[in-house]
């Protein structure tokens, strides 16, 4: 049940509002000052306040006030004995859900805080999902390789011009490409994406380039692929390196003439669209193995925009920690955390193989598991996932047979191989030596998941 936490310097009062909430099934604190009170609301989880508006040392009004500093989406009921229009208009102001004179009517506060804790939720809830349907993430850094991405990005964004986007998994190509598109004259319209890696390479044509009704056994009725989809838009072909080279060739096709073919089809059908793509892959390497063409190359990359890791930008660690830490307090509904200086100088030591992705599931950890402050310790603490577990318990002593032991490797060894090719079992399965049918196995054997499958823009 919600927790609730009562300011007031009478103690009769607190003690009858206990008694009330308490037996509404409510669990109760109680603080005797405001100075005392904003300790617990730094120190605890609350649903609801109820705070007097008269008290000695500090009053209501400023206990409101420095309260919204640390959580805003708290919900203050203030309660006086004497309350006036004024004093109820300028509670208002200052954040207050509801303001009740003494003694409160017991049926209007019992809805009241009813009400302020489901409003409590509410907006945190919209607060998420306006984040996640609503404007794109900014590109957050200071580092000069970031300030060079802003403003390629503003002289490239207005024109037709192809871009091609590379960089490490998790270092934010997405999110490049969504600034190129909602800068673009084509921003009216939404920005198809396409993940060539998670495709099989049998439906990657039918995916971009649509199939008409009885084109193959399982085409039982036309379909419109994403070239079509983005007409008069922009089109992200992410992860472009791990395409086949038949794609390849009706891509090219399409980006030469601005015509395509259903698979099945014979019709050309016209098409405006934008192309930018993305590639964790040095294409040029891959050009030398005969794994991808140098005329689509040339094609895609009018414009080069390079993302750097996370391990090459580390001045920008404190900016996107804190953007991180805000938006993981909102999600979760926590009250606001702050990292300490040593914490952030911590953060900037480390090495981080995900990039930005791993920075993000990192903060939103550390919020789950710190205090009201995120210091030193709790990043040695919690930078590991499996460093919840005793750290004076030596890893060889908690397997008693060498297989256990072997499977534990192993599983740690696919899961990060997997992450690395973005969860693609065919490209892990070829870079680890095995056979793509033993990976899946492996797999299900060790109950892996995917955990980023909704994560967007990092």
């Amino acid at each position: 049940m919600a927790k609730i936490l009562i300011i007031d310097d009478e103690k009769a009062i607190r003690a009858t509002l206990k008694e009330i909430l308490e037996y509404e099934g409510y669990t109760v604190d109680e603080a005797a000052d405001g100075q005392t009170g904003l300790e617990k609301i730094e120190n605890e989880d609350f649903e609801a306040i109820l705070c007097d508006v008269k008290m000695p040392k500090m009053d209501g009004m400023e206990v409101l006030k420095k309260a919204k500093e640390i959580d805003e989406n708290l919900p203050f009921v203030m309660i006086s004995g004497h309350g006036t229009i004024e004093t109820a208009v300028e509670a208002t102001k200052k954040g207050a859900y509801d303001f009740i004179s003494k003694p409160p009517d017991l049926n209007r506060l019992l809805i009241t805080i009813k009400n302020a804790i489901d409003r409590k939720s509410i907006e945190i809830e919209n607060k998420v999902l306006k984040r996640k349907i609503g404007k794109t993430r900014e590109i957050l850094g200071e580092s000069p390789a970031i300030i060079n991405i802003l403003e390629t990005i503003d002289k490239v964004a207005p024109t037709d011009a192809r871009v091609l986007i590379t960089g490490e998994n998790g270092t934010g190509k997405e999110l490049v490409a969504r600034w190129i598109h909602e800068k673009s004259n084509r921003a009216k319209n939404q920005m198809i994406e396409v993940n060539c890696a998670a495709i099989p390479t049998e439906l990657i044509e039918s995916e971009l380039f649509g199939h008409e009704k009885g084109a193959f056994t399982s085409a039982l009725k036309q379909r419109i692929g994403k070239f079509e989809q983005a007409h008069e838009s922009t089109l992200f072909l992410d992860e472009i390196g791990d395409m086949s080279l038949s794609a390849q060739a009706k891509v090219l096709r399409a980006l030469q003439e601005n015509k395509i073919t259903r698979v099945g089809g014979e019709k050309d059908i016209e098409v405006n669209v934008r192309v930018v793509a993305a590639t964790n892959k040095d294409l040029l390497k891959e050009i030398d193995k005969g794994n991808f063409r140098m005329d689509l190359y040339h094609r895609l990359s009018v414009i080069l925009i390079h993302v750097p890791s996370l391990n090459e930008r580390k001045e920008d660690i404190p900016i996107l920690a804190e953007k991180f830490v805000k938006e993981a307090c909102e999600d979760n509904g926590v009250p606001k955390k702050l990292f300490t200086p040593n914490a952030l100088n911590e953060l900037k030591k480390m090495n981080w193989s995900g990039n930005i992705r791993e920075l993000r599931n990192l903060v939103e950890r550390l919020v789950i598991l710190s205090g009201s402050k995120i210091t030193e310790e709790d990043i040695q603490k919690y930078a590991s996932p499996s460093h919840s577990q005793s750290n004076e318990q030596s890893v060889f002593e908690k397997f008693s047979t060498l297989q256990e032991f072997k499977d534990h490797v192993e599983k740690i060894f696919i899961e990060e191989k997997l992450k690395k090719n973005g969860w693609n079992v065919a490209k892990t399965s070829q870079e680890i030596d095995i056979q793509r049918s033993h990976l899946y196995n492996k797999i299900e054997k060790y109950s892996l998941r995917r955990s980023d499958m909704n994560e967007k823009n990092y």
